[in-house]
């Protein structure tokens, strides 16, 4: 049977824990075919919702990165704007989309708040892939115990964890990408 999927890697940046209290900052995706080529991309940073706040741990965290939030803020876009603008782009794919990211619980529920908060409708309904999961289930290991030091160095991406939405969605898509076709050969 083919996999008509499209996976698309996730990755967020914010200015605290929860959607709405806080605002998303920046968002960057890169679709994938099931075999492991990137298709697309898609990059937006956001304006702050009004009636958001910033988290100060976060802040906190976000001082020892300056030049990663720095470049947060550079031309940012209204939110309902740029979600609209991504789900167009999702629609655009082919394919069945299924969103994928590590943590995708915490990326996929700014997305999707900001989705539902803006009146749109999700294009991935309700198909989410955690990474972190899907690597517990391939390495038969407990879930806490499923940290990328104990994943395998083939897995990975060689590129470097930036903090930019764009980056860092592209580096975990070609980390899922290489599970993927390992996972799948290994079931031929």
């Amino acid at each position: 049977m083919k996999d008509n999927s499209v996976y698309v890697s996730l990755d967020i940046e914010t200015n605290g824990p929860i959607p709405g209290d806080n605002s998303m900052l920046s968002f960057g995706a890169a679709a994938f075919t099931p075999e492991g080529k990137m298709i697309a991309t898609f990059y937006s940073n956001l304006e702050e919702l009004s009636d958001s706040r910033p988290d100060p741990d976060t802040m906190a965290w976000w001082a020892t990165n300056k030049e990663a939030y720095e470049a947060t803020r550079m031309a940012p876009r209204a939110p309902q704007v740029a979600i609209k603008d991504f789900i167009d782009w999702v629609n655009t794919l082919g394919g069945k989309p299924v969103i994928v990211g590590y943590p995708i619980f915490f990326d996929y529920l700014f997305v999707y708040w900001y989705i539902v908060h803006f009146g749109y409708k999700s294009p991935f309904s309700f198909s989410a892939l955690d990474i972190k999961s899907y690597a517990s289930s391939m390495l038969k290991l407990p879930y806490r115990e499923t940290t990328k030091k104990n994943m395998p160095k083939r897995w990975f991406s060689d590129k470097p964890h930036t903090h930019n939405g764009l980056d860092d969605a592209i580096e975990q898509g070609e980390l899922f990408c290489n599970m993927l076709k390992e996972n799948n050969a290994s079931n031929r």
